[in-house]
């Protein structure tokens, strides 16, 4: 290993995979849903956050819609 490295001699280009990267949000949901995917989630062996992400993607790609009906306040 060198003592010293010359990086003005380093060729840098863009990073190819990062279009591909993810972001993070925070997003409130249900106990209920957690506890759901965390389930589904384990019996699959991945992450709960990759399958809610899986779920989200597939809904995108068939260009669902949530049928969210809002309750009126009293």
């Amino acid at each position: 290993m060198r003592k010293e490295y010359d990086l003005k001699k380093l060729k840098l280009r863009p990073n190819p995979y990062a279009a591909k990267l993810k972001k993070s949000v925070t997003i409130r949901l249900d106990t209920d849903v957690i506890d759901y995917f965390k389930r589904l989630a384990a019996k699959a062996n991945v992450p709960y956050q990759t399958l809610v992400n899986d779920f989200l993607r597939s809904c995108k790609e068939e260009n669902l819609a949530p049928k969210t009906v809002w309750k009126k306040s009293s």
